[in-house]
């Protein structure tokens, strides 16, 4: 166990709320924004999803408590809520979590998961997004057949997207397999949420897409304060900050948690591409 919590703590912030606070308040006093994201995913008990209810309502109460040093913006995923067990289950948890951060003014965005739980993921999303549209965003895996359509449904409702390549081994039906197809995909869909949407978050760490989004705005003299980057926590720090630097804003997703472990050891287990990204980021700045 030893060696992969070494490596996991570059990559996971602690293991409790109280100890991931001041990293989070580190970070936004560098000019970074942050998104907290307690570890946790596919629940299969009912007292665990409550459980995981109550540990996400906390933590809305513990950044609000902050004093302003930490942004109010937390990353959920639904299969802790009991999604995998029913569905009205899991809404209804979900609507206690937004009803606490309506009151705080936080910002809630839903995880996406694998493709078992992509159709469930966006019908729960639309479902809450009407009572809480300033409240609650969604992620959409550039990788996948279908996203083109769902983009285009986002920016209709006028929701908050989080657009990244997609990390899970899905089948070929289902997902583009080469990243030159992939990389061409992402920038069509970067370029229709910063166009037609409602502040997306471009989250990638290829500097391609990096370069090919800051090309975009640039050259359709697009404000930068329309859209943000974002990354995870412990990968290429020094160009997070230059990148804020540049007056681009650059969020931080920062994982915490004792399920470090199954976060982790999930990653690399799901595709080999994962794991030259976690070795090559040890060393990278």
């Amino acid at each position: 166990m030893k060696l992969p919590f070494f490596l996991a703590r570059k990559f996971v912030a602690a293991e409790t709320v109280d100890k991931t606070l001041p990293v989070a308040s580190d970070l936004h006093s560098k000019g970074l924004f942050t998104t907290l994201d307690l570890l946790g995913e596919y629940i299969s008990d009912p007292k665990l999803a409550t459980s995981s209810k109550e540990s996400y309502i906390s933590l809305v109460k513990a950044i609000d408590s902050s004093s302003g040093t930490i942004d109010k913006n937390i990353s959920i995923k639904l299969s802790m809520l009991g999604q995998k067990i029913d569905e009205s289950f899991c809404i209804d948890n979900l609507h206690e979590v937004l009803t606490v951060a309506k009151e705080t003014d936080t910002f809630v965005r839903l995880d996406m998961e694998g493709t078992d739980v992509t159709d469930s993921t966006i019908s729960i999303f639309e479902k809450v997004h009407a009572h809480y549209p300033e409240n609650v965003g969604i992620v959409l895996q550039a990788y996948l057949k279908r996203t083109e359509e769902d983009i285009a449904r986002m920016c209709e409702m006028n929701a908050r997207v989080r657009l990244c390549k997609g990390a899970y081994k899905e089948p070929a039906k289902l997902a583009f397999q080469d990243m030159p197809t992939i990389r061409d995909r992402y920038t069509q869909y970067m370029e229709t949420l910063i166009t037609k949407g409602n502040y997306p978050g471009i989250a990638t760490h290829d500097d391609i897409l990096i370069d090919a989004t800051k090309s975009f705005v640039q050259s359709n003299n697009i404000p930068s304060d329309r859209f943000e980057f974002q990354m995870l926590f412990g990968i290429r720090g020094e160009t997070q900050e230059a990148i804020a630097q540049e007056g681009y804003g650059m969020r931080i997703y920062v994982p915490f948690g004792d399920m470090w472990y199954p976060y982790f050891s999930r990653r690399l287990r799901e595709r080999k591409e994962n794991v030259w990204f976690v070795l090559k980021h040890l060393f990278m700045k």
